[in-house]
């Protein structure tokens, strides 16, 4: 019941460890670096001292495996990587190294170790590139659309190799769009939502977007981390489709965010292409039956709870802000 968790501090890393500890796992975090890393998800949770953060290069096998070595956890989440689609056009050598290097780092510490341990790789829904129209399954082929999703791509294989060569228990889960207040604000749906409350309270005229017609799968992070967990407890490891099964288009989730407050996205939104990036997903749709089936999971959380949970963090992140200023 000992579980690490590459890369601890970001939104799906912070609400994992929340999970792990309430389910009564010893939970060891890494960064970077331990003592000067941003770890206000933790501390948002309330869960900064309850775990143990250890500082780890994720890019560096020796790094990797002294860190194995040293606490001998039963379960390895690998959440680690550069995390921004956009930002993988403009950074794509760190993207690649940071998502694929690690893997197959951890991959390489449990093969030379010989480590009775179970492995949970963050894949992305991304490695499908378009679907158009019709709903990825877990035989789906990848066509990625960029350095992000070629990168996760990769890693995914990486697993699927490792586990049929060696026998490790590795597998991927394969997540749609997954949000909650602890997205990081470079996100659109962290974007909108706290430009929505920054309009509603005055703070703002509006925001600006890009494609407002693009089509996404969007669920609630705590309940998909939950799913991270249920693969690692089956009998053997397999791949899995994370999603709810329903997508939406970027324009539906603006509107949700600005009605919440009580307010027209129409006049509040304006579009540029600025924020167009060199190549983008017009389409994404999951399937996630196979979960449902095999893992019992299922989604809950609508989109429009989901737009509405991250407006009122924002609101209350901006109220808070506003007091201390004052």
């Amino acid at each position: 019941m000992r579980a690490l968790i590459v890369g601890v501090s970001g939104q799906d890393g912070s609400l994992l460890a929340n999970h792990l500890l309430n389910e009564g796992y010893e939970v060891i975090g890494t960064s970077r670096d331990a003592a000067r890393g941003d770890i206000s998800n933790l501390v948002e949770l309330g869960i900064k001292d309850k775990l143990t953060l250890t500082s780890m290069a994720p890019t560096d096998f020796r790094s990797v495996l002294s860190t194995i070595r040293e606490y001998q956890p039963t379960k390895i989440f690998n959440l680690s990587g550069q995390s921004s689609v956009g930002l993988s056009f403009g950074q794509p050598v760190e993207t690649l190294d940071s998502i694929v290097g690690t893997t197959v780092n951890i991959l390489e510490c449990l093969r030379f170790e010989r480590l009775d341990a179970r492995f949970y790789n963050a894949s992305s829904s991304e490695c499908f590139g378009n679907t158009r129209g019709k709903a990825a399954t877990e035989l789906t082929p990848f066509t990625p659309r960029s350095p992000y999703a070629v990168a996760k791509a990769a890693a995914h294989w990486q697993v699927e190799v490792y586990r049929e060569a060696y026998g490790l228990f590795a597998c991927s889960g394969i997540l749609f769009n997954h949000e909650s207040p602890l997205r990081a604000q470079r996100f659109v749906t962290q974007k909108i939502c706290t430009g929505a409350a920054k309009v509603s309270l005055g703070m703002s005229d509006g925001l600006e977007l890009g494609d407002l017609s693009v089509v996404r799968d969007w669920g609630w992070a705590p309940e998909y981390v939950v799913a991270m967990t249920k693969m690692l407890d089956l009998s053997a490891p397999q791949s899995f489709v994370i999603a709810t099964g329903e997508s939406h288009t970027l324009e539906q989730f603006a509107d949700l965010a600005f009605q919440h407050v009580g307010l027209d996205y129409k006049r509040c939104v304006t579009t540029g292409k600025r924020f167009l990036r060199p190549a983008d997903i017009q389409e994404s749709r999951g399937d996630p039956s196979f979960a449902k089936d095999r893992l019992g999971w299922q989604a809950k959380v609508s989109l429009r709870e989901i737009a509405a949970n991250m407006v009122d963090s924002a609101l209350r992140r901006l109220r808070d802000q506003d007091m201390e200023r004052h």
